[in-house]
């Protein structure tokens, strides 16, 4: 069972209703006992459970007011993913990995005299078979329903919803949110307002390992420009991710091993396609945001035309890319992102014209660049 103040979950005891899935509220006497008996800190596992939507899971209790996100406490010597991996198989009927650490809220002592350590996590995202297949198997759930992410925090009691914000704010940046109470910390690397860290910045508050840690990140990646002697452009279709959408040959910049833009541009060509060329001359550099999201930067370079004996030799890693595909500037809208065919032609116009290189937001030139 769960009581009310933490939304942790205590075991079961001779006071249930011996009624199936119809469990009696414990009295506060009971509870207090509980949780005397307890040693500090309390330690409680919960899951941001998402669709294939991106909505949230949000559970009614069958015992107590008020609404959840799955998960409990730590019971005995588990660690939190196998608490939270054995709550979701109780309460949900849900056997599913739990992801990667979101969020760590640390409380300090209530009305129940026990400070509590929560660890948030990612669970999924859900294949719909998945969802559907959710069921109540020990009654401890009334009811569960999928919700916005605007809207789960806004039903969720005050003590939850935070979490909920500061995890999501991790997940879609990349990184772990630090709360005290429900409040980001100065040194959180997610879920702290701008406005906040801007204020702390400006005063002087934070020292040089909080700075860092808060301030916004970007991901790096560096993608040739290859064309055949007909002046088609050089794709790859990728075994990951939407096949649908082809790229240009490159990826991520192993920045945290030294690595270039101009030197891992030289490694994914060698990677993915197997001729080892270096790069020519940098045509162009984009950048792309979402709100909420990490900023992308791209730095394009100049592939030069390959003969028909370059293009022999192609060999594709099997486990990381199906084939290639030599496209006409003309018919890159079927396989390409729009930001993507911006940046290409914006390097064909670049190439031909001894241009740049040229400053691009999502694939347009910056007036004044």
């Amino acid at each position: 069972m769960k009581p009310a103040a933490c939304g942790v979950r205590m075991p079961r005891a001779p006071h249930y209703s011996q009624e199936p899935h119809v469990p009696d509220r414990p009295a506060p006497d009971e509870v207090r006992a509980y949780y005397a008996a307890r040693p500090a800190p309390l330690v409680a596992a919960t899951g941001i459970v998402l669709d294939s939507r991106g909505r949230v899971l949000v559970l009614t209790p069958s015992y107590k007011d008020g609404l959840e996100l799955p998960g409990g406490t730590v019971d005995d010597t588990e660690t939190p993913e196998e608490g939270l991996a054995r709550e979701l198989k109780e309460e949900l009927d849900l056997s599913v990995p739990v992801g990667r650490l979101l969020a760590v809220d640390s409380r300090p002592p209530g009305d129940l005299g026990r400070s509590l350590i929560a660890h948030v996590h990612l669970v999924g995202p859900l294949a719909p078979e998945q969802a559907a297949a959710i069921s109540f198997a020990d009654g401890e759930v009334a009811a569960a329903r999928w919700l916005t992410p605007d809207q789960a925090c806004e039903v969720l009691p005050a003590r939850i919803a935070p979490r909920l914000r500061a995890g999501l704010a991790a997940l879609h940046s990349g990184s772990l949110a630090h709360l005290v109470d429900g409040v980001p910390q100065p040194g959180s690397s997610a879920g702290l307002a701008p406005e906040r860290r801007a204020a702390l910045e400006h005063a002087g508050a934070y020292g040089s390992a909080d700075h860092r840690a808060a301030r916004p990140k970007a991901l790096t990646a560096a993608s040739v420009v290859f064309t055949d002697p007909a002046g088609s452009v050089l794709l790859v279709q990728p075994g990951y991710g939407n096949p649908a959408r082809w790229h240009l040959p490159g990826g991520g910049i192993d920045s945290d091993l030294g690595e270039t833009p101009r030197a891992a541009a030289r490694r994914e060509v060698l990677e993915e396609l197997g001729l080892d060329r270096a790069p020519g001359r940098l045509l162009a550099v984009n950048w792309s945001h979402r709100p909420g999201r990490p900023a992308r930067i791209r730095f394009l370079y100049d592939g030069g035309t390959l003969d028909a004996g370059a293009l022999a030799r192609i060999r594709l890693p099997a486990s990381e890319l199906l084939q290639w595909r030599a496209v006409p500037p003309a018919d890159l809208a079927g396989l390409t992102k729009g930001a993507l065919r911006r940046q290409i032609k914006a390097c064909l116009t670049a190439r031909a014209t001894g241009a740049g290189p040229l400053e691009l937001h999502a694939g347009r030139p910056v007036p004044g660049s």
